[in-house]
């Protein structure tokens, strides 16, 4: 079936850290994005794609709005979606004190079928349609996201997390049972649907150099999976690293050393790597999300993006909320944090940056961009509609922006949770936002 959106279509063609305005920017003041059987047929001016449209097509016209790719959140932990805005302390005891508690929850299928519902509501009332997600160590908390995802057509990327030291006994498995649970759920989940299947070891400190090496193996032999893992977020966090794995030069080695650095790992903070970890992730392919609301809220510290893009030896990263030590669903929200840590370490991130960073740069990060994060021929037809009058200020403030530049920048700076007015998922109308109640309902979750 045929079906068709209109309004400004704001997408990137090309990296804006590196290119023109004119080679990274795709833009269109009154354009149509037509969709059929969950991809983007056709994307241009809407006074020429309506006359090619047959008379039966149903054409939903956005007024006053923007029309921009699917949000990608990058590092995410949905059990951690009751402990946001927890008081904060630093990464370590936050983790002993809360996350380590609310996860031992996650046993009970019905308690992570509630929380995985709720956490892809949120998700998509805030424009967000992928994330690389989180579970716990119980694979029920695997079934539960996944079955909700598949519902709701998203492509997510998810995994049973590994611990087999360090945590509570309640949250440990085994190298041995870890690998072989890994295996049966990426049999069950890897490919179905729009679903795909990260390997995911907590990090360092909480597994043995056994579970490393196991969780390096079933990486290894199933081609086309995630890895995804933390890395130098804190301070104490190496230290402790450094005292775990002597052998090691790094922390980056600890990873590298046991096969886990390459093309779709995916790292989570990186705020104190040097150059030596930048050349090897740039050299591996692997990727870094960026989480600034969270290095915020621990007081882990300001990640050098400006660094990790050196156009020299280019990194590759996606921005990410890391709920629940982030502090918001939004991207919005999480692109103006970005933009306030680039300004403590000095430089200045550009609304093109940002944006490319939650679209386009994180799809590449994810090694999806042939597949989402654009607005053009071909790609799956995920997109978030921004309502440019979502309140009287935003409206206000917008009437004096000089350009799409600032258009941009203000909604990272200013704009609600509810200037989402609508997410469509795979071409279908997944979440939409009523403009009496400013309320948002889910048409499958």
């Amino acid at each position: 079936m045929i079906c068709a959106i209109r309004g400004t279509v704001v997408s990137f063609r090309d990296n804006p850290f590196f290119t023109t305005t004119e080679d990274f920017l795709f833009y269109e003041s009154d354009g149509l994005v037509v969709m059929e059987n969950g991809k983007i047929q056709q994307v241009g001016p809407a006074e020429v794609l309506l006359k090619t449209l047959p008379a039966d097509v149903e054409v939903v016209h956005y007024r006053d709005s923007l029309i921009l790719p699917g949000f990608i959140d990058c590092h995410v932990h949905y059990p951690q979606t009751e402990i946001i805005g927890a008081f904060g302390e630093q990464l370590i005891d936050w983790l002993n004190k809360y996350t380590f508690v609310a996860e031992q929850k996650f046993g009970d299928k019905a308690h992570a079928e509630l929380t995985a519902n709720l956490f892809l509501k949120e998700a998509l009332a805030s424009g967000t349609t992928t994330a690389s997600v989180f579970c716990t160590v119980e694979p029920a908390s695997v079934d539960a996201f996944f079955e909700q995802s598949n519902k709701a057509g998203m492509r997510n990327i998810a995994g049973k997390v590994l611990m087999d030291r360090n945590a509570p006994p309640e949250l440990l498995d085994t190298a041995q049972t870890g690998y072989d649970q890994t295996k049966a759920l990426i049999k069950k989940w890897h490919g179905n649907s729009r679903s795909l299947y990260s390997v995911t070891p907590r990090f360092a400190p909480t597994s043995t150099a056994e579970q490393m090496e196991m969780t390096g193996a079933v990486w290894q032999e199933h081609p086309g999976t995630y890895l995804q893992s933390h890395i130098s977020e804190n301070k104490g966090e190496i230290e402790w690293v450094r005292d775990l794995f002597p052998g090691h030069k790094d922390y980056l080695d600890v990873y590298d050393q046991f096969g886990h650095v390459g093309p779709r790992a995916i790292f989570g903070h990186g705020v104190h790597l040097g150059e030596s970890d930048f050349q090897r992730l740039h050299e591996a392919g692997a990727a870094i999300s960026h989480c600034p609301t969270s290095n915020l809220f621990l007081g882990s510290g300001l990640f050098d993006l400006k660094k990790a893009s050196d156009e020299k030896r280019p990194v590759r990263v996606g921005l990410a909320t890391d709920l629940g030590a982030g502090t918001s669903f939004s991207m919005l929200s999480t692109m103006g944090e970005a933009y306030k840590v680039a300004q403590l370490r000095g430089s200045a991130l550009t609304a093109w940056q940002a944006f490319y960073l939650a679209t386009r740069g994180a799809a590449t990060a994810l090694y999806l961009d042939d597949k989402i994060g654009s607005i053009a021929s071909g790609m799956e037809a995920d997109m978030v509609v921004i309502d440019l009058k979502a309140t009287d200020l935003l409206a206000h403030r917008l009437k004096y922006a000089a350009d799409l530049h600032e258009i941009l920048f203000v909604l990272m700076t200013l704009a609600p949770a509810d200037a989402v007015r609508a997410t469509y998922v795979g071409g279908a109308l997944a979440a939409e936002r009523s403009m009496e109640t400013k309320r948002m309902s889910f048409t499958h979750l």
